[in-house]
């Protein structure tokens, strides 16, 4: 007995739940490697004590140094600042204002604010101090995880996603783009160990509770979205 064959609208309804379902099982595969990243880095630092990775990277960034080098990492550690980050989301939000895409404004400013809301409280659960041998001078502040790492990680991560779903470029540029965004972060996370500011799990952790929670609170976000927010 053949099984009746399913309408447009249908199949239209059926293709979003496997959509929905792919993007589901991604998001949590992300999360639930982060967030085990992040506990595995906090286990070793504070309660296991071990912190060798931390003057492997030190040791490392040390043989690099040079005047042209620091003038390099100054740069690109500014684009993990807030004097950078936050002008940047604002700019972001009044964009997809014009553009009358409210959805994305409420997202980018909903992400930006529990991001750092959520860092800031690591920062006072932890409690770890800075390093004590700055490059320059010292950051202030308190040290894991990294904010730089954390904060980039949302912004640039969420750009990104806005991008794959919304603009849709090219797939060459597509992927042009996120290779500059993968290297964008992994340079600024690598300036705040060379500027000494900052130890290697502290960016390791930072980039790990960032990606968890971009791409958990982008999708609940997504899913309580208000009805009326399209007609605002």
């Amino acid at each position: 007995m053949t099984e009746p064959e399913l309408s447009p609208q249908e199949k239209k309804v059926a293709d979003k739940v496997i959509l929905l379902s792919k993007e589901l099982l991604i998001i949590l595969v992300v999360f639930v490697i982060s967030l085990l990243v992040f506990l595995f880095i906090a286990y070793r630092v504070f309660y296991l004590d071990h912190t060798g990775a931390d003057e492997k990277a030190f040791a490392f960034a040390r043989s690099l140094v040079s005047d042209s080098m620091t003038s390099v990492m100054q740069f690109f550690t500014f684009f993990g600042s807030h004097q950078f980050l936050v002008p940047a989301n604002l700019v972001l939000c009044l964009y997809y204002l014009l553009r009358k895409k409210s959805r994305y404004s409420i997202k980018i400013s909903a992400i930006a604010l529990s991001s750092l809301l959520i860092m800031l409280g690591l920062k006072l659960l932890f409690n770890r101090q800075r390093p004590l041998i700055p490059l320059l001078e010292p950051a202030r502040g308190l040290s894991f995880p990294s904010g730089h790492a954390f904060m980039s990680t949302c912004f640039y991560g969420l750009l990104m996603l806005i991008i794959w779903k919304e603009e849709k470029p090219h797939p060459v540029l597509k992927w042009c783009l996120l290779i500059t965004v993968v290297l964008l972060l992994l340079l600024i996370g690598f300036s705040r160990i060379y500027l000494r500011v900052h130890y290697f799990t502290d960016v390791l952790a930072g980039y790990s509770v960032g990606f968890s929670w971009l791409f958990l609170s982008s999708y609940l976000i997504d899913q309580v979205r208000p009805r009326g927010l399209k007609r605002t």
